[in-house]
């Protein structure tokens, strides 16, 4: 049985994939987790049987090999209300103005905003 890393998980809509080493990524569904197992985490090691299937592979059977691994926050409420002030004040004086004189920003500007963005949300979803 070939043992991979979950790249993700969705538990609401009960499916995710797992790196399969040498391999296109194997489909896990919430039907073949073990019992007492309601989802599974980036980066958890699972070992699985695995099939073709329309769709590409699909595990038949899961064995969690790893516990997951309780995300850590990487700043202290502070530094991340000092992150979001300045945050406030990029979009209030770089993408506001744009937006109001009816065009988006730059697309470099536009990505690099977007990317301060992402990290704010998976800091607060943490």
């Amino acid at each position: 049985m070939p043992i991979g890393k979950m790249k993700w998980y969705d538990a609401e809509r009960g499916f995710g994939f797992v790196s399969n080493p040498g391999d296109e990524d194997v489909y896990v569904g919430k039907q073949v987790l073990p019992e007492g197992v309601t989802e599974l985490h980036p980066g958890q090691r699972i070992e699985f049987d695995f099939a073709s299937g329309r769709r590409g592979p699909q595990a038949l059977r899961v064995k969690v090999l790893d516990k997951p691994r309780k995300p850590q926050h990487r700043y202290s409420p502070d530094e991340l209300n000092s992150m979001i002030a300045d945050l406030v004040s990029l979009l209030e004086a770089r993408v506001q103005p744009d937006l109001r004189a009816g065009r988006f920003p730059e697309r470099k500007s536009g990505h690099q905003v977007a990317e301060i963005l992402r990290a704010v949300a998976k800091e607060l979803d943490t």
